[in-house]
C-alpha cells in the first residue's frame, strides 16, 4: 500500500563498459537523503572494471542483475521488469543527481501522487564542469502536446508513476525514451513541475554521438503521434529555435 507521504521511488541505472563514470552515479543515489528509494542496477555483461565496482556496493543496492541484453532499452525494460516503487526514473551512468536532497525535496514538492513529475536539468562535462543549463527549457506546464516542439525535458529528470508506464519500444534504438515519455504524458492526468534542478546530465550522450538516426526516428515517432502536417511545422520552429541557441552558445 502506498504511502502517500512517502512514495516509494525506483531508480534504475542501465549500464555497459563504464568503469570511469559508474561509481559517480551509484554514489549519487546511495547518499541521497530519501530513505525510500530503491536502487536497482541492469548491468550488460561488461568485460571491464564496472562490474567489481557495482558488487563493491552489492550491500546497499536494492537489486542489480548482469547479463547481455539486446541494447540499452531492452536492459530498460527489464528494469522497468523488477521495479516496485510507485514511480520509476532512469539514470544513465556518467549521469548524477543534482544533490543528496533532491529526491526528499522532489517528494515535498508534490501535492498527492501525480501521475508524472518533471524538472530541470543542468549539463556538466567529463571533469563535473557545470556547461550549462540544457538547450531545452522544461515548460512551466507540460503535457504531451509539448513535445512538439522536441523533447523539453530530460529523460533523467522525468518520474513516471509505474503504473502507467510501459515498455520501451525496441523499433527504436536510439529515441525511445521520447517515445516513452510522451506515451507516459498522454495517459497523465495530473503533471507536476517541481521547479527544481534534478539531474546532473554528462554531455555527449547517445543521441549525440548518433544524431541523424536520432533525428529521423524522432521524426517517426511525432509523426505517429501528431501527424505529418504538424511534425513539418514544428520541425521548422524546432529548427529556428536550435540554430538561434547555437549561434549564441556554440554547443547543442
Amino acid at each position: 500500500m502506498t504511502n502517500f507521504s512517502s512514495p516509494k521511488i525506483s531508480i534504475i541505472t542501465v549500464v555497459y563498459n563504464s568503469e570511469k563514470l559508474i561509481e559517480r552515479t551509484i554514489k549519487s543515489v546511495l547518499g541521497q537523503t530519501y530513505n525510500n528509494v530503491e536502487y536497482i542496477i541492469i548491468d550488460g555483461a561488461s568485460k571491464d572494471n564496472t562490474l567489481s565496482i557495482i558488487k563493491s556496493y552489492e550491500a546497499k543496492l536494492s537489486k542489480w542483475i548482469s547479463e547481455p541484453d539486446n541494447g540499452l532499452y531492452d536492459a530498460m525494460n527489464k528494469g522497468l521488469s523488477i521495479a516496485t516503487g510507485d514511480y520509476v526514473c532512469f539514470l544513465n551512468s556518467g549521469d548524477e543527481l543534482y544533490n543528496a536532497t533532491i529526491v526528499e525535496n522532489i517528494v515535498a514538492s508534490m501535492n498527492g501522487l501525480p501521475d508524472v513529475i518533471y524538472g530541470e536539468t543542468v549539463i556538466v562535462d567529463e571533469n563535473r564542469n557545470n556547461i550549462g543549463m540544457r538547450r531545452l527549457e522544461a515548460p512551466k506546464n507540460l503535457n504531451a502536446k509539448s513535445f512538439k516542439y522536441g523533447m523539453l525535458v530530460c529523460h533523467q529528470s522525468v518520474y513516471v508513476k509505474r503504473l502507467i508506464a510501459d515498455n520501451y519500444n525496441l523499433q527504436y534504438k536510439i529515441t525511445a525514451d521520447f517515445e516513452w515519455v510522451l506515451s507516459a504524458l498522454e495517459k497523465a492526468k495530473n503533471i507536476h513541475n517541481t521547479g527544481l534542478v534534478h539531474t546532473r546530465f554528462l554531455d555527449g550522450g547517445l543521441n549525440k554521438k548518433n544524431i541523424r538516426r536520432a533525428l529521423t526516428e524522432r521524426f517517426q515517432i511525432m509523426v505517429a503521434h501528431y501527424g505529418l502536417f504538424s511534425t513539418i511545422l514544428h520541425h521548422f520552429v524546432i529548427s529556428v529555435k536550435f540554430f538561434w541557441f547555437y549561434s549564441r552558445n556554440k554547443r547543442f
